[in-house]
């Protein structure tokens, strides 16, 4: 299971981290990534790591936000900086089940967890 926590109201130009905890999975093995969607829009990819803490972001996600994982604790986090209203969405936690380290693919992702909803005032 995944369960993603952190997400709230913030200003333009604010901060957030989320967080996604993992249980019953071999975390450390499995490539984790972060989506989100916006009303009204499909689930779009933000960034994913590796098992060994490699990145991998989305245009719309490099140089604002930043994945990364803390194995021994089987969680998953996003810091979000200078945050826009663009970047208002629910955001999901979900681990990697096939495609390359590059994928973007929502359908390369499984395990969806709970998600935290992010909202980004003007």
């Amino acid at each position: 299971q995944l369960q993603a926590s952190g997400g709230g109201l913030v200003q333009t130009g604010g901060s957030l981290t989320l967080s996604c905890a993992a249980s019953g999975l071999a975390f450390s093995m499995y490539r984790m990534g972060w989506f989100r969607q916006a009303p009204g829009k499909e689930r779009d990819f933000v960034a994913s790591i590796s098992g060994s803490g490699t990145p991998y972001y989305a245009d719309s996600a490099k140089g604002r936000f930043t994945i990364s994982r803390d194995n021994a604790k089987n969680t998953l986090y996003l810091r979000m900086n200078n945050l826009e209203p663009a970047d208002t969405a629910i955001y999901y936690c979900a681990r990697q089940i096939s495609g390359s380290r590059t994928t973007a693919s929502a359908a390369d992702f499984g395990s969806w967890g709970q998600e935290t909803q992010v909202t980004v005032s003007s």
